[in-house]
């Protein structure tokens, strides 16, 4: 990764995405939180900082299995366009299908009305010329090409239709079954949130006032990294300017961080400016708003339907996902970050903000919290994944 973050712990990983146990962090972090509400004063408790990072991983495990449940929700909803499209055609087939046997029948009643059904010596012999008996045999031969083309049509058209809807129908069944399995699992974690804000409701008032204590540290630590940040980079706007007075060129490239490409970033140009300022207005618009699991707007978002309904009212069209989105354009150094750029966090890619400028970015944080300006280092440097340019 990009060199201003700090090394992780290895961790289990699919398709470059860590999957995190759910439920085993999920019940450990609940039997830390029973230990420091139930016990009494002199057993041992775990650390207020112990339980406050648990119930943090917890938050992050829900987003975590929002965005899964999102991409579930998303291919099932183009499955089923898919299937539509295969039963509207499944629908035509069979009506061409009916056409071919009313066309076959009429066949039938023709040869039974001249007899054709019996093509015998004898019924040649009625003929009373030879050019009778010539056209009669092309008659004969030209409805039984035409009847054995219609019917191996009918048949591979019955066979791939079938096969269609078979496919169709498993295909849509399956993902059924998965985002039910998601929905299982979101509610899984819901009810390990609840029991976590349950048990620290139950904490004594001076542990309350530690823990906001905690929160101011890490508020103020963030806010220090982040006027780092915009320091860094007035430097480095600074120095762009010089070089290009005294016509030295560009100086792109010159920041701490690295990406995985290049190690020149292009600079974001005045089409990219004029679209990030569109979608930074419409993100302020929406701050206030609820943490919502799975939402796009109008009245609430998680994280990534921000993001998206963001980049759209400036005309462009992000993914749905986290997981898409970290794709879908340019990574730039943390050093280089400019108004508008995505602001992805963890290893497993399951957050993302809308950088507005001086180490701050909008973002719709975790259930139970409202979209807000927020430093990107909240949750500590070393939690930034990467810095998007999507445009």
């Amino acid at each position: 990764m990009a060199s201003h973050r700090k090394s992780r712990t290895p961790g289990t990983r699919v398709a470059g995405i860590r999957t995190p146990a759910l439920a085993t962090a999920a019940l450990t972090s609940v039997a830390l939180l029973s230990q420091t509400a139930n016990a009494s004063p002199g057993e041992d408790r775990p650390s207020l900082e112990e339980v406050e990072k648990k119930v943090g991983d917890l938050y992050r495990q829900a987003e975590s299995a929002t965005e899964k449940y999102n991409a579930a929700k998303e291919k099932t909803t183009k499955q089923r366009k898919r299937v539509d499209t295969l039963l509207d055609d499944v629908a035509q087939r069979t009506q061409k299908l009916n056409e071919a046997r009313a066309e076959l029948g009429s066949y039938a009643a023709a040869q039974y009305r001249t007899g054709a059904g019996m093509p015998d010596t004898a019924t040649f012999l009625l003929a009373e010329t030879p050019q009778d008996i010539f056209d009669q045999r092309q008659v004969l031969d030209r409805m039984t090409g035409r009847q054995k083309a219609a019917v191996d049509d009918y048949v591979t058209q019955q066979t791939e239709t079938m096969k269609k809807r078979q496919e169709a129908t498993e295909s849509l069944q399956t993902l059924t079954e998965t985002q039910g399995d998601l929905k299982t699992a979101k509610a899984t974690v819901q009810k390990k949130l609840a029991d976590a804000r349950e048990l620290l409701s139950k904490l004594t008032a001076e542990e309350k006032a530690r823990l906001a204590a905690i929160e101011k540290r890490k508020q103020e630590a963030a806010a220090r990294k982040a006027a780092e940040l915009a320091r860094q980079q007035a430097e480095q706007e600074q120095a762009r300017e010089e070089a290009a007075q005294q016509g030295g060129g560009t100086s792109e490239g010159t920041g701490s961080g690295s990406g995985s490409g290049s190690t020149e970033t292009p600079p974001a140009d005045s089409s990219y400016g004029t679209k990030a300022e569109k979608a930074l207005a419409f993100a302020r618009a929406q701050i206030g708003k609820p943490y919502v699991w799975g939402a796009t707007g109008p009245g609430s978002y998680d994280c990534s339907g921000l993001t998206q309904a963001a980049w759209k009212a400036a005309g462009v069209s992000l993914p749905r996902t986290t997981y898409d989105q970290v794709n879908a354009g340019t990574t730039v150094p943390v050093s280089q970050a400019q108004p508008g750029d995505l602001v992805f966090f963890y290893d497993d890619v399951t957050h993302v903000g809308l950088y507005i400028g001086n180490g701050m970015m909008i973002h719709a944080p975790k259930p139970g919290t409202y979209v807000r300006e927020e430093s990107i280092f909240y949750d500590g440097d070393s939690a930034i994944h990467s810095i998007l340019r999507p445009a």
